[in-house]
């Protein structure tokens, strides 16, 4: 765990993270005298191929259980656990016992210092995998290996966690000294010869000479055999290649984020999975692979594939050439990676995984691989909202229709004026809502009347009530009466929803509906969110509206001068001491949706933007404009957030540092 400069380190703190939503989790972070593995529905080892994991290994031999191989070779971690301990014949048995006879006698050779020890020839698997229940791998190819090694049990291919990093594209070329056009290529991590630094050089000098103007950064340590800066002198591409040296973790992204294209080469392999290909993807970069091992199977949609043949070079360079020239094609390519990610890689889904393997391993079920989803591969430049915000299908194909809405809406001037007003956004919110039955409960929080009768008329739950803010322990019966006569009544609890408890029991609701009303919280929004996950059953649905302030129309506002909130004004009594609606206290981003729904134990299964009342809008064309000349994102730029959470588990963070001062 963090703060072990490893890969790993890393993954399992995320891990945990999630994993805690829905599991009992305890880590276990260094050798543990009298551990008593018999006391957990399962242990997981996370294992890497160096000594920061020495006493997982010994743990995971002497206690059984789930395994997780990072990569298909162990061997550096066997050599930190018997030779930088001066135990010889502990390395000498374990090649022998791995190899066999012909492993035994090469390592009495490493031990006679007549040639260094044969890491790639053998993987130091056996012993491991002989002692364990279970392993979890991240691709095919590891878990052919792990099965060639003779391993019989279950194995559970899960994604590798991947992150959806924000990064200041434009802030980091500046540091280079760089527009926002200059092509950008960038090579990150420790400069091995494994990584195809050499190829990746002699294919720069090619591109150089039909695009002067491209540049590339080498991010990393030069390895101390590998004289990469004489090669840039040799190549003459001292003017386009910079040497970046060690960057640190909190500029590591923002320098993906600054290139266009990321060349991830890398021959041989062991099968690794590499978080720098990971942060890539999910950060929209058009991304190269080498084609093998785990990275042949990313899906074809979402990077580009070089052979390790005589072709690599010329391959290379084509591709580096047609990212260049059309980088239309870089960022649809770089759009539907980061919707990939999203999609099969996030941590919810990933803990959800080991959670579900774990369990079934414990109680002896068959654990069935499945595949992940396969983009549509495509070389049309198409707009990046149609890849990234087309709005999912809901969970059931229902349909409200305007003319109901508005028909409960005509009981007065106002109602009327209202519903007409946010007609697109009344629709939207029932059609995204998941139908329920007549032994279900909904909580409609806020409620104005608008959509409640829809919920028993259209959506079919047998029990509808609402909810205000008033006085608590107050409760108002409300009666309207629809353009056809239809009669609707609904009892509406009044209180407090920042201060006061609920006055529901535990798990008592299917579905909750908290439309417009976040933005109106001054003080804690994260006792409402917190409430909510208390009163929704397991597996219960939160369906939350709230205006959106990075919206175009808020853009458009900033830049010309103005207040981006949509509802930011002070409102004047009509008379004094009259009282008044609260106005908007805080509004959110897509983004910050997504963050407060994880946050509160919540899968997010629906995240999009739209309007409030479809019309068109020509006056921000110019901002869509200037969002595609600086390559920023246009999407989830609608003026409201619609969102659909999952419960999964008890709240994560009751103050996340992203909404608290003093938060975590």
């Amino acid at each position: 765990m963090p703060p072990a400069k490893s890969g790993i380190a890393d993954y399992s703190a995320v891990l945990v993270e999630h994993l805690s939503a829905a599991a009992d989790v305890e880590i276990i972070n260094a050798a543990r005298p009298g551990f008593n593995a018999a006391a957990y529905d399962a242990v997981v080892y996370q294992i890497g191929n160096n000594g920061y994991h020495d006493y997982v290994y010994e743990t995971a031999v002497a206690h059984p259980g789930i395994v997780v191989l990072h990569e298909s070779n162990l061997h550096h971690l066997l050599t930190d656990l018997t030779i930088r301990r001066d135990d010889w014949d502990g390395y000498v048995e374990a090649c022998g016992y791995d190899g066999g006879p012909p492993a035994r006698a090469f390592a009495e050779r490493v031990r006679a210092l007549e040639v260094g020890p044969d890491y790639e020839g053998v993987p130091m698997l056996r012993r491991l995998l002989e002692r364990s229940k279970a392993v979890i791998v991240h691709s095919r190819a590891v878990e052919a290996d792990v099965r060639r090694a003779g391993f019989n049990g279950p194995v559970a291919r899960i994604p590798h966690g991947a992150w959806l990093p924000d990064g200041d594209r434009l802030g980091f070329r500046d540091k280079l000294g760089l527009d926002d056009s200059t092509p950008l290529i960038g090579v990150f991590g420790f400069l091995k010869p494994y990584k195809r630094i050499a190829e990746s050089l002699r294919a720069m000098r090619r591109l150089v000479r039909v695009r002067p103007d491209v540049k590339m950064i080498l991010c990393g340590e030069a390895h101390p055999d590998f004289p990469v800066a004489q090669l840039i002198r040799g190549l003459g591409l001292e003017e386009n290649v910079r040497m970046m040296g060690y960057v640190p973790i909190e500029e590591f992204t923002g320098y993906i984020s600054a290139c266009d294209i990321i060349l991830n080469l890398r021959f041989p392999t062991v099968g690794e999975s590499s978080g720098t290909l990971l942060r890539s993807l999910g950060l929209g970069r058009a991304v190269v692979v080498s084609n093998v091992g785990s990275f042949a199977e990313y899906p074809d949609a979402i990077c580009l594939k070089v052979p390790v043949d005589a072709s690599e070079e010329d391959t290379l360079y084509e591709y580096l050439n047609l990212l260049v020239s059309r980088p239309g094609v870089a960022r649809a390519m770089g759009e539907r990676a980061r919707q990939w990610v999203a999609d099969e890689c996030n941590w919810a889904h990933v803990a959800g995984m080991y959670r579900d393997f774990g369990t079934a391993v414990r109680d002896g079920r068959t654990w069935v691989n499945t595949e992940p989803a396969e983009p549509a591969v495509t070389t049309e430049e198409v707009p990046v909202e149609a890849v990234v915000d087309a709005p999912p299908p809901p969970e059931a194909p229902q349909q409200v229709e305007p003319e109901y809405i508005l028909g409960w809406a005509a009981r007065d001037a106002e109602s009327t004026s209202y519903a007409e007003t946010h007609i697109t956004r009344l629709e939207r919110t029932l059609n995204i809502t998941p139908p329920g039955g007549p032994e279900d409960r909904i909580l409609e929080m806020g409620a104005y009347m608008q959509m409640t009768p829809a919920l028993r008329g259209r959506l079919g739950y047998g029990e509808v009530r609402g909810c205000y803010y008033g006085p608590a322990g107050q409760t108002d019966h409300r009666e309207v009466k629809s353009a056809t006569g239809e009669i609707f009544t609904c009892e509406v609890d009044l209180f407090d929803a920042e201060k006061d408890r609920f006055p529901y029991p535990d798990e008592h609701f299917a579905t909750i509906l908290c439309c417009e009303l976040l933005e109106h919280l001054p003080s804690d929004p994260m006792f409402l969110m917190a409430e909510i996950n208390r009163i929704l059953r397991p597996g219960g649905h939160v369906v939350m509206t709230t205006p959106n302030v990075a919206s175009l129309r808020a853009l458009r506002a900033i830049l010309e001068g103005y207040h981006p909130g949509f509802f930011p004004a002070y409102i004047k009594p009509a008379e004094p001491g009259a009282e008044v609606e609260a106005r908007h206290a805080r509004e959110y981003t897509p983004r910050e949706m997504h963050y407060l729904l994880q946050d509160s134990g919540f899968e997010v299964v629906r995240l999009e933007t739209g309007e409030f009342l479809d019309k068109p809008r020509p006056e921000e064309r110019w901002v869509i404009h200037l969002l595609e000349r600086y390559q920023l994102p246009k999407h989830l730029r609608g003026d409201g957030i619609y969102a659909v959470g999952k419960k999964l588990g008890p709240v994560v963070k009751r103050y996340p540092a992203w909404l608290y001062e003093g938060g975590q």
